[in-house]
């Protein structure tokens, strides 16, 4: 097992040291001076160069990513914004609590109404209940978030006046900015948990329980869940990135000056420092995401526990 968990993890170091090397030669080669841009127009040749040498531009490109690959990794310093002028990590922390929160708080009601839902749905397989039910979630899955955030707006806010439309505060606040982020994931857990459930429906260990006069709640939640939690785990895993990735759309739309708004006004302002750690911290917590459901396939699949027993005794 521990041999499991060291590849997943180097695995997850390979990802996030590629992302890096991808965002940073991205960034260079994208057309356009950010010295001058950041300077404005009507500044002369003579103070973009300066700004240019200030910030580091003039320099080769390998020598540009070997001393960002160098500060990040081994310093664990992420610079100084271009924009703010702050340190980026100092920045980071401080949004990131707003971010993590809509996004944990997305998940628990992706994981607790998602699960419902699609055995709601798989109980209830070719009737009407099935139907509303796959209905519904196809409809939000086909729905782009901003789409439904820029609905909730208009209906909660505009029209019933319930909650307010942007900023932060109360928990009030971040009511329609966690369902916005919760209801596309949530549609596809739903499908995705009705599909393995009826997989697994007629199997003949399912009709023995049921010919020994168990209760259908406990043949559903005994037997039959945990046989298909190995595809909900994956759509588990995939939504709960999603949810953390997609945040800059959700706090675009509600202003929540969360890690996502934080990378958006980087891309406008060209400020490649906090550009690149944002997306350097989106690409990590994936890759921990996706690390917590290999973890999570060891443990809920013997068959990997008894793969990797037998390769340590070989």
């Amino acid at each position: 097992m521990a041999k499991y968990i060291i590849n997943r993890c180097l695995a997850m170091i390979v990802i996030v040291l590629a992302t890096a090397f991808i965002i940073f030669t991205i960034l260079y080669l994208t057309p356009g001076d950010p010295a001058r841009a950041m300077v404005g127009g009507s500044a002369n040749e003579a103070e973009v160069e300066a700004l240019r040498i200030h910030l580091g531009l003039e320099r080769p490109y390998l020598v540009q990513l070997g001393d960002f690959f160098y500060k990040t990794f081994i310093k664990f310093d992420l610079g100084e914004s271009w924009a703010y002028r702050v340190p980026v990590l100092e920045e980071l922390w401080r949004r990131l609590p707003r971010t993590a929160f809509i996004g944990y708080s997305a998940m628990a009601l992706n994981l607790t109404f998602g699960l419902l839902l699609g055995i709601f749905a798989a109980i209830h397989e070719g009737k009407w209940q099935d139907s509303l039910t796959m209905a519904i979630a196809m409809g939000f899955v086909s729905a782009p978030d901003f789409w439904v955030a820029l609905m909730m707006i208009i209906l909660f806010s505009s029209i019933l006046r319930w909650l307010p439309a942007f900023g932060i505060g109360g928990i009030k606040y971040y009511i329609m900015p966690i369902i916005a982020s919760a209801l596309p994931g949530l549609a596809v857990n739903a499908r995705q948990t009705r599909s393995s459930m009826l997989e697994v429906f007629r199997q003949d260990y399912i009709t023995t329980a049921r010919a020994k006069g168990q209760a259908e709640r406990v043949v559903v939640l005994r037997h039959m869940l945990p046989n298909a939690l190995l595809p909900i785990i994956t759509s588990l895993g995939n939504g709960f990135a999603r949810i953390i990735a997609g945040s800059a759309v959700i706090e675009a739309v509600f202003s929540i000056p969360g890690v996502g708004m934080y990378m958006l006004s980087a891309i406008q302002q060209y400020d490649y420092p906090a550009l690149r750690a944002s997306i350097i911290f989106f690409a990590l917590f994936t890759a921990f995401v996706m690390l917590l459901v290999d973890l999570l396939y060891a443990f809920v699949d013997p068959r990997i526990k008894a793969q990797y027993s037998q390769g340590r005794k070989a």
